[in-house]
């Protein structure tokens, strides 16, 4: 992978992460308080699923037709800037501890970023299958 794709996949990435972050506040501020942290922590996971997997197909056009493997390294970096992401910007500027911080791997507590890491590391292959079938 080039130098230039990986700048392009991850300026992708900090678009995701915008909308990471806007998730994040519309599930503390508008969902948690109406429909409880139970049901607005899985339903903010799906959501967030959903807008990474949309912004990989709506940016797919920035990225060249390559070959299989240079898709998974995008989702492999997608996934590496969300974890340092998660944990340099979740420890050092909100404060949480490493236990807090890693709570968001437990899915039976209803959190489901697990899901999102998922996506994140699927949607630049399965949206270049879908692309390139069209």
């Amino acid at each position: 992978m080039s130098l230039y794709l990986f700048l392009k996949a991850a300026l992708i990435w900090f678009i995701i992460a915008v909308f990471a972050i806007a998730n994040g506040i519309f599930r503390e501020s508008f969902l948690e308080p109406y429909i409880g942290e139970a049901i607005a922590l899985p339903l903010s996971g799906i959501t967030l699923s959903i807008i990474i997997f949309t912004i990989a197909l709506l940016s797919f056009k920035l990225i060249e037709k390559t070959n299989s493997m240079t898709y998974v390294y995008i989702g492999i970096q997608w996934v590496i800037m969300t974890l340092v992401f998660e944990f340099v910007f979740g420890h050092f500027v909100m404060g949480k501890t490493w236990q807090e911080l890693f709570q968001v791997f437990n899915p039976l507590e209803g959190n489901l970023f697990v899901l999102a890491l998922f996506v994140s590391l699927f949607s630049p292959i399965v949206v270049s299958r879908i692309r390139n079938n069209q």
